[in-house]
This record gives structure tokens, sequence and C-alpha cells, in this order.
């Protein structure tokens, strides 16, 4: 399963590629003051899962750029992402969320203290993707792909989105809702989030793709026995 970066625009993207950038904050304030960084997520900690203890850690450069690199260029990653090449497409998409504002965090995802995923956390509602639903203040995205193949196809992809929802609307009273916005062609990722516990309420037109906008509400209650700790 994977998902796609941020949705992009019409101008060459911070990835050196036409209509690809990460998510940027918008320069405004954010509704309501309160919870806008990002930066702790690293330090939630693990969460058990039926599939392994799960946990985000930091993204590191240059000591990760290899291993994302060599993610991105895998053909059925990059049918989504549009960042293979060499390592400085990478990095470039890496560090415009790292030097930014926090308001998106780049993470790898650790399975039983092991890097298999990689994911984008950012605040939905104050990114260029509010102009195209009814964003509410708080919202926040998500983004994923599983980095090695042998963990694709496995439900792991579901059971992982489950959890690391489930862990944003504990530790973020502010935060109603978790979105995605997966290419609607994704059929694998689509499935995903719905078994994850999202619904698909609309299909959106962005820049470069038609999006399937899947949302997972505070009211879902817990799904595929995605257990958190008290």
């Amino acid at each position: 399963m994977q998902g796609e970066p941020a949705h992009p625009d019409q101008r060459t993207g911070r990835a050196g590629r036409t209509g690809r950038h990460p998510v940027r904050v918008r320069g405004h304030p954010q509704p309501g003051g309160g919870w806008l960084m990002l930066d702790d997520l690293p330090g939630w900690g693990e969460v058990p899962t039926p599939v392994g203890r799960f946990r985000l850690g930091p993204v590191r450069l240059p000591a990760d750029l290899e291993l994302l690199a060599g993610w991105m260029n895998d053909p059925e990653v990059d049918e989504f992402w549009a960042l293979a090449g060499p390592p400085a497409v990478t990095e470039r998409h890496l560090r415009a969320q790292l030097d930014g504002d926090g308001g998106s965090v780049p993470c790898l995802g650790l399975l039983d203290g092991a890097p298999m995923s990689y994911w984008e956390v950012y605040r939905a509602d104050l990114d260029p993707l509010a102009e195209h639903y009814p964003a509410r203040p708080h919202d926040t995205g998500v983004h994923l792909l599983l980095g090695p193949a042998a963990s694709r196809g496995r439900g792991l992809g579901a059971q992982l989105l489950a959890a690391l929802a489930e862990m944003i609307l504990r530790r973020v009273p502010a935060c109603e809702r978790v979105v995605a916005e997966p290419d609607v062609r994704n059929r694998r990722s689509v499935r995903a989030f719905e078994r994850a516990g999202f619904r698909a309420v609309a299909e959106l037109d962005l820049p470069d793709k038609r999006a399937a906008l899947m949302i997972r509400d505070r009211d879902a209650g817990p799904v595929l026995q995605a257990r958190l700790p008290a």
C-alpha cells in the first residue's frame, strides 16, 4: 500500500519535480490558537498493535537518506510519490519539511524496531488542501508509504494507519479528525484507509490527481484491534 505526498500545485515543487511539493503551512495565524507544531511526534513512544510494536522515529539526514531514496526509487512507490532519481531529489523533499515551520513532519515508521515505512503527518487545515474541502480547525493529515516490498500486501498499512490515527486523536484533544487524500487510482491505499476506520466522503480534483478524501472521525471508535497503552 502506497500513499502519496501532500497535495501538489502547478509549479515546480521543492522536490525539483513539476507539480510536487511537500505539505506546507500557510502563512496565516492558525484558527483558534493552540497546537500547531508537530515536532514532538517522534517522542510519542511505541504503541502495541496486532502486527508488532509500532513507533514513529525522526528522519535524520544524511543518516536516513540512502534508505529513503532507495524506497522512492521503487517503481511501485514512484508511481504515486514521483520522487525517483538521485538522493538529492529525496533530500530536497525532506529538507523542505525538516527546515520548515513544523506544520509537516517526516517520520520513519519502525515496527519492532525495524524501519519499514515513511510517514508525513501535517496540519491539513492550514495546508493548501484545505482549499478543496470544508476543513475544520486542527484537522491532521497523514501520508504513508511502505518501504520494503515484503511489507506490502499483508494488511500492515491498515493496522498501522489505525494505530497512528488513534494515537493522534488521543494525544491531540483539539483534533477531531484525521484526513487523507490518496489518488483514486490507488485502490490498495484507499482500501487500507477504509479498513483503518477512515470513510471516503468525496472525490477532490487536486492540481495533479483526482483524490479520495478519507476521514477518520474521533467518534469512530477503535478499529482493527489496534491497542493503545493506558
